[in-house]
């Protein structure tokens, strides 16, 4: 049996010859990147496209310097250190096959809880141009329910207190901003990367609030010389398991300790607005245009919700895998009919777009058995992604007199969730920042069904509406008596897809 190579720069050379690796000189990559929140999704997305930038055009200017602010961070930060920033990329086809290539745009990596002042000083370079962000639906501080920034946070609190020991995204941007502007370092782009309706609005929402308490004095300099521009970003990526790292070493005999597994699909939508530059992305994939809410819309009511969807259905069932879930016919129908009949309504004009196309690619999509995305990681979080996912069709729908039937019952699928167990009689953790309330709602509920959606933060005012409430608590009752797939069929009678 052969022995799996440890991934490092000097053994690049020995690696099998079905490996791509860089062609390219690190040694003479040039950072202008600084990203924040290295997780699996940015090492398959942004990271993924400044590689193929630099293996194909030669252009070595747009290294990233991965920044890691949290704790938890630390584990990634010492893998990619150990690995001199290379990770694997494995991309698992519809087909079962595997290609592996290594990645090798991340030249730098700085572990923020250790050294914060190299952090901010980094932010603050003239070389960077760029600070992009995937700090998840959550990390913007924003109250679900009214939109505002959550000053009550205690990190914040803290930030505001001890400006030069930030712990938070905007503690660090704050110090940055004001050393550029100090230094004459000239102005920048914040780049949000994450799944969230106008994440570049978002970002500079919650952080304008921020520095309007923290440092006001540089308010008028961040809106001259700063942009956030919106972006939709799209690739499945699930969470590494042991498995993906065994058989990574067992067909490609490399030893990487942390690799990243995805789908074959990629898309990221970009608004044009850099302040100082930008990589040329549009050599590799990336679309850059005017407006890109046709394109969010699209991506978030569809995929993100079609998620979500096959999550708490399937939670619920009992599957562990979005894929199991995808495949199952009852569940598929339901996904189809939501996306047809409530979803599309909602989108509006897409121009070219061919919709039709998109709908079967995500069925496709959801259905790879290879990638084995854990129904466990869409349901985590899902306060924080109801209101962004699902929540605005429903809301569209209700003005607009349309159907919205099998989002509200998502919606009460979701309130079943919280009970903590599955119709098989097997427990799970629920993960969320509302962890508490969500558990104490879902339990009142079976007394008084409507307390769920007295969740403030999650449904802002959908409480009062009737015809929604209505379609709530008469789905909730449904799933309190029979099992999750009776109430599908039953839903899904009728529906021809089209």
């Amino acid at each position: 049996m052969k022995t799996s190579i440890s991934l490092k720069q000097e053994n690049l050379s020995r690696l099998l010859p079905n490996v791509k690796t860089p062609s390219y000189d690190r040694d003479k990559v040039k950072t202008s990147i600084v990203h924040i929140g290295v997780g699996n999704f940015h090492r398959s997305h942004e990271a993924f496209y400044t590689n193929e930038l630099m293996e194909q055009s030669g252009v070595l200017d747009c290294g990233i310097c991965g920044v890691g602010l949290l704790d938890h961070d630390r584990k990634i930060y010492n893998i990619l250190k150990d690995q001199d920033g290379l990770y694997t990329l494995v991309t698992k086809e519809l087909d079962g096959s595997l290609n592996a290539r290594v990645i090798g745009s991340i030249v730098e990596y700085i572990f923020a809880p250790e050294n914060p002042i190299a952090v901010i000083e980094k932010m603050a370079d003239p070389d960077i141009k760029i600070i992009s962000l995937t700090i998840t639906e959550g990390g913007y501080n924003l109250n679900e329910g009214t939109g505002e920034f959550d000053f009550s946070n205690p990190v914040i609190v803290e930030d505001m207190k001890n400006p030069m020991s930030p712990k938070t995204v905007f503690g660090y941007l704050a110090q940055a901003m004001k050393l550029r502007m100090n230094c004459n370092s000239g102005g920048c782009t914040i780049q949000s990367c994450d799944n969230i309706q106008g994440n570049g609005d978002v970002a500079k929402k919650s952080f304008l609030n921020y520095v309007q308490k923290a440092e006001p004095e540089l308010l008028p300099w961040i809106e001259e010389n700063v942009s956030f521009p919106n972006a939709m970003v799209d690739r499945i990526t699930p969470v590494t398991v042991a498995e993906d790292i065994e058989k990574l070493q067992e067909k490609f005999l490399i030893d990487d300790q942390w690799p990243v597994v995805c789908e074959p699909f990629i898309q990221w939508v970009i608004e044009d607005d850099f302040k100082a530059g930008r990589p040329e992305w549009e050599k590799v994939g990336v679309q850059f245009v005017e407006n890109v809410v046709p394109f969010e819309n699209m991506k978030l009511r569809l995929l993100n919700a079609g998620h979500s969807v096959l999550g708490m259905l399937g939670a619920l069932h009992g599957y562990r895998t979005i894929d199991q879930a995808a495949r199952d016919s009852d569940f598929k129908v339901f996904l189809r009919a939501f996306m047809d009949e409530e979803v599309t309504p909602t989108l509006g004009d897409l121009g070219d777009i061919n919709l039709k196309k998109y709908k079967n690619s995500l069925i496709d999509r959801f259905r790879n058995i290879y990638i084995k995305d854990l129904i466990a990681r869409i349901c985590l979080e899902s306060s924080a992604k109801f209101p962004i996912f699902l929540l605005p069709t429903i809301k569209a729908q209700l003005k607009n007199g349309g159907n919205f039937a099998r989002a509200a019952f998502v919606v009460a699928a979701w309130c079943k969730y919280n009970d903590g167990i599955d119709e098989n009689g097997n427990t799970y953790a629920i993960e969320d920042a509302m962890s508490n309330e969500l558990i104490r709602a879902a339990a009142l509920s079976h007394q008084n069904p409507i307390r769920f959606l007295e969740i403030e933060p999650v449904f802002g005012d959908l409480v009062n509406n009737k015809a929604f409430v209505d379609a709530f608590l008469s789905s909730l009752e449904k799933l309190r008596n029979k099992n999750v797939k009776d109430c599908v069929r039953e839903i899904n009678a009728g529906f021809n897809e089209h």
